[in-house]
């Protein structure tokens, strides 16, 4: 057995945390590929339950949710589950939020509107992040 791997030597699970079932639709279909599985859940709440029981590579994780801030749930994750890489979605561009997101541990920020080619980048460069 390897000790360093990447994801691209296996299908890539994505769990994408969005409380707007457009974006969440829009991720499904930017995303669709044979060797990606995508599950979505609309809370923070649900989402613990998720990750508790089933593992995955990648979250794609909006702020403002029903139950609480992404932006503060992305340390929980990291502490919790320090191999999976996160993708911060949010429709605010605040600097501040942005530093904070990848302070707590989010791998990359993008802001709404995002395009396919820019959330097809930023799954591939989490997916290329060497992991233990």
């Amino acid at each position: 057995m390897m000790d360093n791997k990447t994801f691209d030597s296996k299908k890539k699970n994505i769990l994408i945390i969005e409380d707007e079932g457009d974006i969440s639709l829009i991720l499904n279909l930017m995303l669709k590929k044979e060797d990606i599985e995508i599950e979505h859940v609309t809370t923070l709440a649900k989402a613990a339950t998720f990750l508790k029981e089933r593992s995955t590579d990648i979250v794609i994780i909006d702020n403002q949710l029903p139950d609480g801030l992404g932006l503060e749930y992305i340390k929980e994750i990291k502490i919790s589950y320090p191999l999976i890489k996160i993708i911060m979605i949010t429709g605010n561009t605040d600097s501040t939020d942005k530093a904070t997101a990848i302070e707590n541990g989010a791998d990359i920020f993008l802001a709404k509107p995002f395009t396919k080619e820019l959330i097809q980048e930023a799954i591939e460069k989490v997916s290329s992040l060497k992991v233990a």
